[in-house]
């Protein structure tokens, strides 16, 4: 039995998918005062809190892996970061002592940090994040390693695919007619599509080779952010407008977006550290360890994976072109 958490956002959703589809015995934690989303057929539900760590123990009972997708991507406070993906870390791992239970701890690139040189960062550069996120999520990494050592831990580059709330903003204004990049050049990124990192997810958890290792999951090919928008545009039929937006712009629209944040109490995707991150050259990781140790490379180009998350999109309603 695998109990996987955060299956009601957009990675855990799809793992679940895969997993049911498979006939793999799964349970999904879920939140008591969260209403679950329809969950697939097979997959069973079970509340719990890695806020108290309420109902862990019935999760837990019969389980021999546990994915530990939860976490958050953007707080009203550095301690609703670190709440979410430190302390509620802490509180699994914890009731997981003891037990003869594998851990795939899903971290983020964030937690290590860009690249400072322009090569590819590996699973041993040392971490030096950029943001309270990434500090939050190096944090839940060493509270991982320093109390089940045995774990996988998994980064996690830019995550793209059907029910991505996250990149949808930029694909949106490309369809609009509009491709807004930050001044300064180019900037280069490692990227994954979502059904190739739930692969990667699962073929972790299944290598005995993997125990107290950590691992890139990304596609190879490292992409700019203008040929993403543009791979998007020629799929959608677009010939968008570039507008570069100067960087001391896009930091006073950052902390416009917190200064919003503040007044809604609803966390906004742009803040001026999320400006410092996307500012980067250069956001690329090493994918070899993976490949060497797991037999896994991401195997969906840039292109198939936009035109099956856009065609998603348009058939949801949340585009149109």
């Amino acid at each position: 039995m695998i109990l996987v958490t955060g299956g009601t956002g957009f990675v855990g959703s799809h793992l679940l998918d895969t997993l049911a589809a498979r006939n793999q015995p799964v349970r999904s934690l879920v939140r008591p005062t969260r209403r679950p989303r329809h969950l697939p057929r097979g997959v069973e539900s079970c509340p719990g809190d890695l806020t108290t760590g309420l109902g862990l123990e019935d999760a837990l009972r019969g389980v021999d892996t546990v994915i530990h997708v939860a976490g958050v991507i953007k707080a009203l406070t550095p301690a609703g970061y670190f709440a979410g993906n430190a302390a509620a870390t802490e509180t699994l791992v914890r009731a997981l002592r003891g037990r003869p239970v594998r851990l795939v701890h899903v971290s983020s690139l964030a937690a290590i940090g860009p690249s400072l040189d322009g090569a590819p960062v590996g699973e041993d550069s040392p971490p030096h994040p950029v943001s309270t996120y990434g500090k939050s999520k190096l944090e839940g990494e060493r509270v991982v390693r320093a109390l089940v050592p045995d774990a996988i831990i998994v980064r996690p580059p830019v995550v793209y695919g059907p029910r991505d709330a996250g990149v949808f903003p930029i694909l949106k204004t490309v369809a609009r007619g509009f491709q807004v990049e930050i001044a300064g050049g180019e900037r280069r990124f490692s990227a994954i599509y979502v059904q190739d990192l739930v692969d990667g997810l699962i073929a972790a958890a299944n290598s005995a080779r993997a125990a107290g290792r950590a691992y890139f999951l990304a596609h190879p090919q490292s992409v700019s952010w203008t040929e993403f928008d543009a791979t998007a545009a020629r799929i959608m039929g677009r010939k968008p407008r570039v507008l570069r937006v100067p960087i001391p712009i896009a930091r006073s629209i950052g902390f416009a977006g917190e200064i919003w944040s503040r007044i809604t109490r609803i966390p906004a995707m742009i803040s001026r550290e999320k400006v410092a991150e996307a500012c980067c050259k250069s956001w690329i990781c090493d994918t070899r360890r993976a490949v060497a140790e797991l037999g896994f490379e991401a195997p969906t180009p840039l292109e198939t994976g936009l035109a099956r998350t856009l065609a998603w999109y348009k058939e949801a309603g949340w585009l149109r072109y």
